[in-house]
């Protein structure tokens, strides 16, 4: 289901701002025991409130796609496994980044912490796919 190119455009805007911002965390989090490691924990600390925000906005156009896309496609039997993918990753991110604020475990932090890792890595090519399976499912 063809989505308005405004939305569609904010769309790929935050999925790039979550991907560059949570990559670029990664590398600052992992230089923050370097020399010039407070600049790196100052940065690192920037980059996750930006992600943070972004993550709220996306939450938002998440679920603007239920009654505008999601649902008409569903009815339209058209892209149903990489959609559901889709729905099921992006719970995935939602969940985890959750238990990452609100966990008090060790263990269960860092266990959350490599699954939203790597969904957040996969999820654009993930996107791609579902994008490109999209446009080969249109009617003709």
């Amino acid at each position: 289901m063809r989505l308005n190119p405004s939305f569609l455009s904010a769309i790929y805007a935050l999925l790039a701002l979550l991907f560059i911002t949570g990559a670029a965390w990664l590398v600052a989090d992992a230089l923050k025991d370097s020399d010039g490691g407070e600049a790196w924990q100052a940065f690192a600390a920037n980059l996750l409130m930006i992600h943070g925000g972004a993550s709220m906005a996306m939450l938002i156009a998440l679920g603007a796609l239920i009654p505008l896309h999601m649902r008409l496609a569903w009815r339209a039997s058209r892209n149903r496994a990489s959609g559901s993918v889709m729905v099921t990753l992006n719970g995935l991110l939602i969940a985890t980044a959750f238990g990452l604020y609100y966990s008090g475990s060790d263990v269960l932090r860092a266990w959350t912490g490599y699954v939203h890792i790597g969904v957040g890595l996969a999820l654009p090519i993930l996107v791609l796919i579902h994008v490109l399976l999209g446009r080969r499912s249109r009617p003709k």
